[in-house]
């Protein structure tokens, strides 16, 4: 998906990148799969901000997205492929030959009118959905579901991958996109492919107001707030905290592990930042 520069007659569109939505084939969402979308604003239930740098931004509806790819064995076709406002990825709408329409997220290489399936005995091809016994190594793969059943976790934004290095009895080895070897069940259900729209990655916002239209609202700087409002606030003149970097609250920001002791831990062989 290639990226549109604007030439650079005001200071905000001098660095400008936006998509070209060449993809795209259709403007609207299919209507029964589209769901209100509330939007707390960064608050809790008690109202207080617990989100910081969230809020406002255009408004949204939400597209039911078919995660589980759970109807096995019945042959879809690629009616369209249409932008999603919730996601980084594009989104493809299926019709079933059932008659049943659903979306999924579209991968590389998926164009319209082409024909996918779900199933243990799927062909290896873009949009196929299969369990990652039947997956042969060294594949790229993108949905994949830590548990059986629960729907696709890994990797499923922008551009996104994950790749089958070896099998061990019940268990298949992936290399995440961060990097980190893990080890998931053979049984869990992946689908075939990279995640499309891999430019994402670079495209420039440009200015402020299109931060604004996202949801994201203005980050402060500690060292620029006052004591009573975080730990590196105050001092004489502009000063550079005197203290390592903390949160409002004073917990460590910058190297400090933070991470919290899973089960799900010992199913790591390679972390994906090395100690």
């Amino acid at each position: 998906m290639p990226l549109r520069k604007y030439r650079p007659l005001t200071p905000a569109t001098r660095f400008k990148t936006v998509p070209t939505f060449s993809e795209i084939t259709r403007s609207r969402p299919e209507r029964r799969l589209v769901e209100p979308l509330k939007r707390t604003g960064g608050r809790d239930n008690k109202g207080h901000i617990s989100s910081w740098q969230r809020g406002g931004g255009h408004r949204r509806n939400y597209r039911v997205i078919d995660f589980r790819r759970d109807k096995k064995g019945i042959i879809a076709k690629v009616a369209h492929i249409e932008y999603d406002p919730n996601r980084s990825a594009r989104i493809a709408l299926l019709h079933y030959v059932d008659g049943e329409k659903r979306y999924i997220v579209a991968p590389q290489q998926l164009r319209v009118g082409d024909s996918v399936i779900s199933g243990p005995d799927a062909e290896i091809k873009p949009g196929n959905a299969m369990p990652l016994r039947t997956v042969p190594l060294g594949t790229f793969v993108y949905n994949v579901e830590m548990t059986p059943g629960k729907g696709g976790q890994i990797s499923r934004s922008a551009g996104t991958f994950c790749q089958v290095m070896a099998k061990e009895g019940e268990q298949a080895v992936l290399r995440l996109p961060s990097g980190e070897m893990r080890k998931v069940s053979a049984e869990c259900a992946c689908t075939i492919g990279q995640v499309g729209n891999e430019d994402h990655q670079n495209v420039v916002i440009g200015k402020a107001g299109k931060s604004r239209w996202l949801g994201r609202r203005p980050n402060v700087r500690g060292v620029a707030m006052n004591p009573v409002d975080h730990p590196m606030g105050g001092g004489e003149g502009k000063s550079s905290g005197g203290r390592h970097p903390c949160s409002p609250w004073g917990l460590l920001a910058k190297g400090k592990k933070t991470r919290k002791r899973k089960l799900s831990d010992r199913l790591i062989i390679r972390r994906r930042k090395q100690a």
